[in-house]
This record gives C-alpha cells, sequence and structure tokens, in this order.
C-alpha cells in the first residue's frame, strides 16, 4: 500500500513509540481551555521548542472527535498547492487520509511535494495519539497570497458541503523567524492581535508592515476565511512562546503561537 513514510521522526519528535507517547501524554497534562474549536493554528518546529504549545492548540478539540482534519501546511521547498491521498505514517501508527474529502477538494493531488515537507507531517503524531478515530486531508500550500487563500477556503467550503464531513481546521505555522526575542513578540503579537476578530486583510496588513517572518500566514488565512464562513466569530490566542524560552539565547529566536478559532 502506497504511504507517506515518517521523514522528520527522530528529528522533530521522538521515533521511539513509547518515548513519543510518554511525551505526548506530558504535553496534554492538565490542558483544559474550555472552549470548542473549528480551526487551529499550530506550530511546527521541534518538540521540545513547541510541542507543548501544539498540544495547546489541539487540546480545545474534544478527544472523541472522529472526523476529518484539513491540515493545512506551507510548502518550506517551494512546490505548489496540492493535497495528499495516501496514508500518513508515524510512530504510533497509521494516520487515514479521508480520500472522499480530498476528492471533493478538487486540488491537484502531488505526494512528491508532500514528502519531505516537515510542516504537515508534524501535526500527525498529536492526531494520532489524541484523535485515534480521526482521519486527514493533508493540503500543502505554495502561493500564500490573499487571494490564494480565498480560493483555497472556497475548495474547503465546497468541499464541506458536498460530503457532509465533521471536519476542524488545523493552520500550521511558526511565527517570527531568527529575530531577537523581544521584536518577535512584538511582531507577532501585532499580528495575531489582528486575528481575534478574524480580520484575515487586516492580518495580512500587519504582516506587511511589520514584516513578521510568518511562515504559514496562507494556511493562517484559509483557516481563518473557512471557519468564519462556517459560523465562527473570534480567535483566541491560548499560548504564545518563543524559542528562547527553551535555549535562554534571546538573541535569535523563533515564535510560536497556539490558536483557536471558535
Amino acid at each position: 500500500m502506497d504511504m507517506r513514510p515518517c521523514s522528520v521522526a527522530g528529528m522533530f519528535y521522538p521515533a521511539e513509540p513509547r518515548h513519543l507517547e510518554q511525551l505526548l501524554e506530558t504535553f496534554f497534562r492538565n490542558k483544559a481551555p474550555g472552549i470548542t474549536a473549528r480551526g487551529v493554528v499550530s506550530p511546527h518546529a521541534g518538540y521540545v521548542y513547541s510541542g507543548e504549545t501544539g498540544a495547546c492548540a489541539f487540546s480545545t478539540i474534544p478527544p472523541d472527535f472522529d472526523g476529518t482534519f484539513v491540515v493545512i501546511g506551507p510548502s518550506h521547498r517551494g512546490y505548489m498547492t496540492s493535497a495528499s491521498a495516501v496514508p500518513w505514517a508515524t510512530p504510533l501508527g497509521i494516520v487515514d487520509v479521508d480520500t472522499g474529502f480530498v476528492d471533493a477538494l478538487d486540488i491537484e493531488v502531488d505526494e512528491v511535494s508532500h514528502r519531505s515537507e516537515h510542516s504537515i507531517e508534524v501535526q500527525m503524531p498529536f492526531i494520532k495519539y489524541r484523535f485515534p478515530r480521526a482521519r486527514v486531508a493533508p493540503v500543502l500550500m505554495g502561493d500564500q497570497s490573499y487571494e490564494a487563500a480565498v480560493s483555497l477556503a472556497e475548495h474547503l467550503l465546497q468541499a464541506i458541503e458536498h460530503t457532509g464531513r465533521n471536519v476542524r481546521i488545523v493552520a500550521s505555522s511558526d511565527f517570527s523567524h531568527y529575530v531577537p526575542d523581544e521584536v518577535a513578540r512584538r511582531h507577532d503579537l501585532t499580528v495575531i492581535d489582528a486575528l481575534k476578530t478574524l480580520d484575515v486583510p487586516e492580518f495580512y496588513h500587519r504582516l506587511r508592515e511589520t514584516g513578521a517572518t510568518v511562515c504559514g500566514y496562507g494556511p493562517i488565512a484559509a483557516m481563518c476565511i473557512t471557519c468564519q464562513s462556517l459560523g465562527a466569530e473570534r480567535g483566541e490566542l491560548l499560548r504564545y512562546t518563543t524559542s528562547g524560552d527553551v535555549t535562554e539565547d534571546y538573541n535569535q529566536v523563533v515564535g510560536y503561537a497556539a490558536i483557536a478559532v471558535v
């Protein structure tokens, strides 16, 4: 059977199943935000840096969720927007793809583009661990312009209407890259503030204004537009950290945010 194998296990997260399970158990411990999200922003760095922040995002979705996660990640290698239609391997087992939903998306399927990209893969162990009955629809986003985000949201809404699936959307993104901690926090929190009202045009404006190097801004925008069309009203910042919180090197940090759209 064709399958998308792990490409960053042992680097971004543990490859040994028991170690990974114990780590995820620790991340999810005492996470009860009291809200239920339609969509989330989750980081995709190594778990030592951003794993607990990712768990904060996923904790806003009930653990008995057995629908479809649309996982949208940015292409770090310049590939065009594409979907994946094969199961994804994790150290904890296989995550099945909702092929019916992927078909309904009417987006080109290109497994080669997904093969070495970590932005979606890093989300899969969270899903397998916390939502073992859920399926996924992985979407790699190349063009991240506002127009592309609107177009992707339209594809998502049409697929949701056509299939009737119970869907949650995960936008995979880190925030500012390799700037001083105080700059990362100032820029990122300015950008994130626009998401409180799901004002996506303002989100893009603030990205340009601050120069914040948010790698997955397109997935964030597409997720927010889709969720707003489905009735969501606001975005809530659950947790913001930087790599400096772990390394204690505050000169060159990467920012991470857990955001719930409800």
